[in-house]
């Protein structure tokens, strides 16, 4: 019954930064793995950043280490996605999603997904 929502998303100059929240409601995030995915038009679906449920370790995709971190706030039930030094490319519907199992790119791993966020990086 876990429900998550993201929020943050926007429209922002290249150079720019942007902080996405992913909210949860109906049970802890606490012992879930959280994922932050996004979709461009016409591409598929890539994992970009997780956080693991037990010991809080985090990875990161290449096209955006050392520009994102992922951090999770257990008082607040909720995980962030600090994005900087953003690019054209990094446009794209962005997603947060909850599994059981330790960080993963597959998108079958996890059970429960957000509505999305739109992230436009523009002129």
């Amino acid at each position: 019954q876990l429900q998550l929502v993201e929020s943050g998303g926007g429209l922002v100059q290249p150079g720019g930064s942007l902080r996405l929240s992913c909210a949860a409601s109906g049970a802890t995030m606490d012992y879930y793995t959280i994922g932050w995915f996004r979709q461009a038009p016409g591409k598929e679906r890539e994992g970009i950043s997780c956080i693991n449920s037990g010991d809080d370790t985090t990875k990161y995709s290449g096209s955006v280490k050392g520009r994102f971190t992922i951090s999770r706030d257990r008082a607040a039930n909720r995980v962030f996605l600090q994005m900087n030094s953003l690019t054209p490319d990094d446009t794209g519907v962005y997603y947060c999603a909850a599994g059981g199992f330790h960080c993963s790119w597959l998108p079958g791993a996890y059970g429960s997904w957000g509505q999305g966020t739109q992230v436009t990086v523009s002129s």
